[in-house]
């Protein structure tokens, strides 16, 4: 009897081990943007005016591909197909405050964001479906808005897909993504 106890308490054991392993790091890198750009910083503020203006509005989860001399546009990536919008699970937004998206009030809250990306435009889609991986979740029917921008040229390539928000006027924000050469800002309008 003793001897079984010894084996089970064993096979847990080794079992508990095997389930504590970290996995490898991804090669493609998992980060945030936010808007304000400062947000994560705002515990550094030296007023309690410039840490409520870094308070966070919309917050971008997404992983960070390269381009690693690939074209990306037109070839890794065929244009007319749907895109997660970066690597491994699908790209989150999170809205800390009710906005408009392509013309539709949206409230606060998480989506994900899938992007068609043709030669000189993409249409960018704010969809309800959560934690999936890749775009192989997506679903049009859960699509709730979206957007089409155009595509614009960028000087120097761009090696990891980048994700960055700025105010392009008051309360609203500018949703820039790049990567390769192309860039794309699609308007985001803070309720």
């Amino acid at each position: 009897m003793k001897n079984l106890l010894v084996a089970i308490l064993c096979v847990i054991g080794i079992s508990s081990v095997n389930g504590q392993k970290f996995t490898d790091i991804d090669k493609s890198v998992m980060d945030a943007s936010y808007y304000p750009s400062d947000a994560p910083f705002r515990s550094f503020a030296k007023t309690p005016e410039a840490k409520a203006a870094a308070e966070p509005k919309i917050k971008v989860i997404y992983s960070r591909p390269l381009a690693k001399g690939r074209k990306v546009f037109g070839e890794l990536l065929e244009f007319g197909k749907p895109w997660r919008v970066g690597a491994n699970e699908s790209t989150e937004i999170i809205f800390m405050t009710d906005v408009e998206f392509g013309g539709k009030a949206i409230k606060a809250g998480r989506y994900s964001l899938i992007a068609i990306p043709q030669k000189d435009s993409w249409t960018i889609y704010l969809n309800s479906e959560l934690d999936g991986w890749g775009d192989y979740s997506y679903k049009p029917e859960l699509d709730l808005a979206s957007v089409k921008a155009s595509t614009q040229n960028s000087k120097e390539t761009i090696e990891a897909l980048s994700i960055a928000m700025y105010e392009k006027s008051k309360n609203v924000v500018h949703l820039k993504i790049g990567w390769d050469n192309t860039i794309v800002e699609v308007p985001i309008t803070l309720k």
